[in-house]
């Protein structure tokens, strides 16, 4: 019996080959760096559950900044870990001009201007002295149009210290439309808003609280998404475009890419996924155990983000691999 006259196999014979009939691309300009700045310390801090991820000083955030720049990723995502001292029930320390997050905004829009995409968390989870995501009522429940008139609050300080994005995260209902106002009314309309539509209540994210040295007791699953809902995270997605959402959110990555690809078959704006803390993790434990190649497992995972739909791409790899993709 011959073999069929059209043999996949021929597609595959040399690299040149695979590269010309690629479907789907992986470029450094898809990706963006999280980045943790913190307050009060004076040298890089390693991150335990995260090896090679550093809570920055200013200093050494600029260096890393600008070697992430050169090495071409599209842009960056800073997070700010204030001193706990500085941490109340209204994470004023995040508002603050002179809070760790706004003045490390300010030191990479005077480095690198227009060179990146510098983005802003814009939480309150980090500032907070019970780590959740807003502003508390008199029965312990995140007031959800309180936490939006702070998250204005934070999103125009933020803008002012030169983000060109802000992202909004406590997936409170409203946050958009709220935010996209107040930056309207404070002259900042070039500003865009990343929303971060269909964040869900993961168990991935327990690395990125050592990160960000959360005062967190109990859990967020009042207003984060439950795991099993798809259909609710498209809504959720529709009504952060309707509001004025520039770019949105599907996080964690990996574990949700039928949510990417249904998010990016009916969104009309850019969508990213972020692979988040624990995914980062767990593939670098299982590489320091050699079980697994990194490079190969980190590049096929992030081009399989890719191949879901994602336009965009958040991993603490970005810089890394934007190196070896140039």
């Amino acid at each position: 019996m011959g073999f069929p006259r059209h043999r996949p196999r021929r597609q595959r014979t040399t690299p040149a080959m695979r590269r010309l009939v690629a479907q789907t691309s992986l470029e450094p300009r898809h990706l963006v760096l999280p980045m943790f700045v913190a307050d009060g310390i004076d040298e890089p801090r390693d991150i335990a559950s995260m090896p090679g991820v550093v809570q920055h000083t200013r200093d050494s955030l600029r260096r890393a900044a600008a070697d992430a720049v050169t090495a071409g990723v599209g842009g960056l995502m800073l997070f700010g870990v204030p001193k706990d001292d500085d941490k109340d029930a209204t994470g004023s320390a995040g508002v603050d001009p002179d809070g760790i997050l706004n003045v490390a905004l300010r030191d990479l829009a005077a480095d690198l201007g227009d060179d990146t995409v510098l983005m802003a968390d814009t939480c309150l989870d980090e500032f907070t002295d019970h780590g959740h995501c807003g502003v508390l009522d008199g029965a312990g429940r995140v007031d959800n149009d309180q936490t939006n008139r702070r998250y204005v609050e934070l999103a125009v300080a933020q803008a002012n210290s030169g983000a060109h994005v802000v992202g909004p995260s406590g997936m409170m209902d409203g946050q958009v439309a709220a935010i996209r106002d107040g930056l309207d009314a404070a002259g900042y309309r070039d500003t865009a808003i990343l929303a971060y539509a269909a964040k869900f209540a993961s168990g991935f994210y327990g690395p990125f609280r050592d990160a960000v040295a959360s005062s967190l007791q109990g859990d967020r699953r009042t207003y984060q998404q439950d795991p099993g809902n798809a259909r609710e995270a498209l809504h959720e997605v529709e009504l952060d475009i309707e509001e004025g959402a520039d770019l949105v959110m599907v996080k964690p990555a990996m574990s949700y890419l039928d949510v990417v690809r249904a998010a990016a078959d009916i969104s009309p704006v850019p969508v990213a996924a972020y692979q988040v803390s624990g995914e980062y993790s767990m593939i670098t434990a299982a590489a320091d155990h050699g079980w697994i190649d990194l490079d190969t497992v980190v590049l096929e995972s992030l081009t399989g983000i890719r191949r879901a739909g994602a336009d965009i791409v958040l991993t603490y790899w970005a810089a890394d691999v934007a190196r070896r993709l140039s």
